[in-house]
């Protein structure tokens, strides 16, 4: 496997940006705020091809995740959540590649992304900690705005880094 060093950079770049966003964001609705660190993660995974490096950035993104979660025994959860997303977004996401707007990719990517991600992490809490409501009332309250709020979010920083990258490497 041929290391790209410039990929691994701005990778960790992304989930550097998304961690720190992600704690300096006060809660929009029901506590609930957006995950920008998931909003990343989706972004890495269609800037990049090879299934390990994203694996690897799910891992990483996971361990991060756990680091700063404020949900009572979430550690673990967060990391089985963004290992099982980063697998099935990436294997979802590789026959559309190159086929889509890239707008269009984003927002469905963070739509059944954020999706996934709540689904695996609740269902991971729920067997490992429990939840403190019912599965059913935190995807509604919980998972479905958070959903909206990181298409759009997801979406923005995505134009904003496609921009940027126009730059940066036109050089």
């Amino acid at each position: 496997m041929k290391m790209d060093l410039k990929k691994l950079i701005i990778n960790s770049l992304f989930l550097a940006i998304g961690v720190v966003l992600n704690q300096i964001t006060p809660p929009i609705l029901f506590g609930m705020k957006p995950d920008f660190s998931l909003a990343m993660l989706f972004i890495i995974i269609l800037l990049n091809d090879d299934f390990k490096t994203c694996i690897l950035t799910g891992v990483v993104a996971g361990l991060l995740a756990a680091a700063v979660t404020t949900f009572p025994g979430g550690q673990l959860p967060n990391i089985i959540d963004r290992i099982v997303t980063t697998s099935l977004v990436f294997i979802a996401v590789q026959p559309l590649k190159n086929k889509m707007n890239d707008k269009i990719s984003i927002i469905l990517t963070s739509l059944v992304g954020t999706i996934i991600s709540g689904s695996v992490f609740l269902g991971s809490a729920l067997v490992i900690v429990g939840l403190p409501a019912s599965f059913k009332a935190l995807f509604i309250t919980v998972v479905l705005p958070a959903t909206i709020i990181n298409a759009i979010v997801g979406t923005l920083i995505f134009i904003a880094v496609k921009k940027s990258m126009k730059v940066v490497f036109r050089r």
